[in-house]
């Protein structure tokens, strides 16, 4: 892969590090303090960080540096996570996205936002809590001065032995220049020794090593007696250790500095020279100043090489190769072979090869795909599902006996292909938590903005929804969220006088029913103001003064295009395009959206969608003349009408007697002008259907073709909007049936006009 590809793969990796970090921060702003969720919020932040600085992303990585800094104070039990101190840090994961996304996309920060968060994030490091008025833009405090943590013994190092195969590694990179380094530096014993959980979390000994050098100058020891046999070896274990003699003017706050993301991870002492207890310094290992450079992993110039610094050579090539290779078998034959004498770059090569193998073994778990092949996978598939339907057909119009070998082949290949149809389908099925995930920054900036405390809930997360659904849910949630956070929700002195908590509540849900998908959003404010809504609607021509509407119609009236109850214009609202967009938006996504208030109570809009964008199950039936299919989630049963369960009602209106209760009649080829007189129920077929707000009503058909899987195609896109119909389809006989708008045809029956916003929109 070129540079252009690896960088990419780093900004979608940052991606799921972002998704980590929001929801391990709200899970601890919920009061959650296990140890593993803020463990899990520091490696989001550090592996950006680390991936960020491999591609010299320098405002990025600053501010990352400082971000896990503050969330190191946190998982050290140095600052305590409360709600003013996570709110802080919620700010800071949107800055961090913000960056990431202006790296990747070549946009900008707001710097006057970052640089008041990074004062924010340095004072609470150093132990300054913050107060809920803070403005982030408050001057930086003074730093404290920082403590060093409590040194923690380390098992005295074995002298070594000359069967070890073990030579002391002198470390020297860049910031040593070769030089003699004055006699009278202070000078400082090191023990380093990593822990397996160093390594687990992407960690290198050597960098840390590397980092250090840089201080001064340096000689180090590297201790393996504690490497087992490879029948004991543990493949997740850590067993080389490091003692350092450094001498350095950087003083010992310098070198802690350089282990501060790892020190929780290994045992570590620093101590001057000079404390050094007899019988315990590094004195007494023999460690000579040969710098140890990176470039001894390489293959050429081995062999012309000194015995001794090739011997040494071969020890730091095998302690590098060991500490990156993954597969510890591998890592001890690499060592093996140095104790052999053979050259240092066969074994790097060993361990590396060994790496490599290891990592293609587990490489196996998920493939990033590019989506667009998904998609020409599900065309392929649809067209598969049409070409079997039209096979079925035309062996069924030619064989009657319905026993012979090709019928009994046609039923597994229709089993099969609806097998990978399904298999396909789940490809794209996605869990809608990405875009809950980023509906909880709308809340915390619009709550900024209006000086309100709210806090969002959200539950059904892992709902899984197709992925085409998943991408045109963020818009209409967007505009959701904002109605609720600037509209519903009060003030908290208003929330306080009428008795509720001053903290307001959003609650954002997922569910599936009856093969759709149901979003909530709920709040607990003062719920809609329907006198309110009514004259805005009068004052600016969007419904007559004597018009006599009901709740529903009321709450519906804020979906019109250019409504508004703000007083003003403001950044958030006011303008009255919002939720016009949410309705239309909605639509096209083959769904219904409805509203339920009570005023002082709050409000909830449920938003019903489909799974998925590309089939359904539909029950195929005629009207008129006309093939229609209707989908079967909607249908709860079926009827053949008696005429004494007909009762008229009305001038035009007829009902059904079910079960001792009456079911709007509603003749399907009617509503949508196929004919200009209603049919004789008796003579069809009533499908009692469910629709969303609409309650159940009876729909009228003359016959049903039977039950069948059919595959979306969108009107639209191929010919233009009809109402009443949500899309098409190809049977198997190679006609084109119209896909029912179930909602909009229950919608005219009451009543409702059937236009284009009453209609599904294109799907797909």
């Amino acid at each position: 892969m070129d540079m252009n590809e690896i960088k990419e793969i780093f900004f979608q990796e940052c991606e799921e590090q972002l998704a980590e970090l929001e929801s391990g921060l709200l899970k601890m702003n919920d009061g959650d303090r296990d140890p593993e969720t803020v463990n899990a919020v520091f490696r989001a932040v550090h592996s950006i960080k680390g991936g960020a600085g491999a591609f010299g992303l320098d405002d990025l990585v600053a501010f990352a540096h400082v971000f896990e800094t503050t969330l190191d104070c946190v998982r050290s039990n140095k600052l305590e996570p409360t709600q003013d101190v996570l709110k802080v840090m919620l700010k800071s994961a949107d800055v961090l996205a913000d960056l990431t996304n202006a790296a990747r996309d070549g946009g900008s920060v707001d710097e006057s936002r970052s640089r008041g968060l990074v004062k924010e994030l340095e004072a609470l490091a150093n132990g300054e809590l913050p107060s809920p008025s803070a403005a982030a833009e408050a001057p930086a405090p003074k730093p404290a001065p920082k403590a060093a943590p409590a040194p923690v013994a380390a098992a005295p190092a074995p002298k070594p032995t000359d069967e070890s195969g073990f030579q002391p590694i002198p470390f020297s990179f860049d910031g040593f220049d070769g030089e003699e380094m004055p006699i009278d530096l202070p000078a400082f014993e090191i023990t380093f020794k990593p822990r397996f959980e160093l390594y687990s979390k992407g960690n290198d000994a050597t960098l840390l090593l590397r980092d250090l050098s840089r201080l001064g100058e340096m000689s180090i020891y590297c201790n393996a007696d504690a490497l087992p046999g490879l029948d004991e070896l543990d493949p997740e274990g850590a067993y080389f250790f490091w003692n350092v003699t450094l001498k350095t003017d950087k003083g010992e706050d310098a070198i802690r500095t350089v282990f501060e993301f790892a020190e929780w991870d290994c045992d570590l002492t620093v101590r001057p020279a000079e404390d050094s207890k007899p019988g315990d310094t590094n004195d007494e290992l023999p460690m000579i100043p040969v710098p140890f450079d990176l470039s001894i992993l390489d293959d050429g110039g081995a062999d012309e090489a000194p015995a001794a610094e090739t011997k040494a050579s071969d020890a730091a090539a095998a302690v590098a190769a060991a500490e990156t290779a993954t597969n510890v078998a591998q890592m001890a034959a690499a060592a093996a072979r140095v104790e052999k004498k053979e050259s240092a770059a066969a074994a790097a090569a060993a361990a590396n090869a060994a790496a490599q193998n290891n990592a293609a073994a587990g490489a196996g778990q998920t493939i990033r795909v590019d989506l667009d092949r998904v998609d020409r996978l599900i065309n392929l598939v649809g067209e598969l599902v049409i070409n079997q339907a039209m096979l079925s057909q035309s062996v069924i119009e030619n064989d009657t006996t319905g026993t012979s070998s090709i019928n009994m082949g046609l039923e597994e290949l229709q089993q099969l292909t609806r097998e990978i149809q399904d298999s396909v389908m789940a490809i794209r099925a996605q869990p809608v938590k990405p875009v809950f995930q980023r509906m909880s920054r709308i809340v915390r900036e619009i709550a900024d903005m209006t000086g309100k405390s709210i806090r969002l809930i959200t539950e059904g997360e892992n709902t899984e929804v197709d992925k085409t659904v998943i991408d045109k849910l963020a818009e209409p949630l967007t505009h959701m969220i904002r109605n609720a956070v600037d509209h519903g929700i009060e003030t908290p002195e208003k929330r306080s006088a009428a008795g509720k908590n001053t903290e307001g509540t959003v609650r954002l849900t997922a569910k599936h029913r009856s093969g759709r998908i149901l979003i909530e959003l709920a709040d607990d404010g003062a719920g809609i103001n329907r006198e309110k809504v009514r004259q805005k609607a009068i004052q600016n021509d969007l419904i007559p003064a004597d018009a006599n509407l009901s709740d529903e119609e009321i709450d519906n009236l804020i979906f019109l295009p250019g409504f508004s109850t703000a007083d003003k214009i403001s950044d958030i609202s006011g303008r009255g395009v919002g939720m016009d967009v949410v309705k239309r938006s909605i639509q096209a996504l083959g769904g219904r959206i409805n509203i339920t208030s009570k005023p002082g109570h709050g409000s909830v809009f449920t938003m019903s969608l489909p799974l998925t964008l590309a089939v359904l199950d539909g029950m195929v039936v005629t009207v008129a003349g006309q093939t229609l299919v209707v989908p079967l989630t909607a249908i709860v049963e079926t009827l053949q009408p008696e005429a004494a369960a007909i009762h008229s009602f009305g001038a035009s209106h007829r009902l059904i007697s079910i079960r001792n209760s009456f079911c709007p009649l509603v003749d399907v080829g009617r509503i949508l002008n196929f004919r200009a007189t209603q049919a004789n129920p008796v003579e069809g077929v009533a499908l009692l259907v469910e629709s969303e707000g609409g309650g159940q009503r009876a729909l009228m058909v003359d016959a049903i073709q039977g039950q069948r899987q059919v595959v979306i195609k969108s009107l639209e896109a191929n010919y233009t909007h009809v109402p009443g119909i949500a899309a098409a389809t190809i049977l198997g006989d190679g006609r084109v049936a119209l896909i029912l708008d179930v909602d909009a045809v229950v919608g005219a029956s009451r009543g409702q006009s059937l236009k284009a916003e009453m209609s599904l929109a294109a799907v797909g």
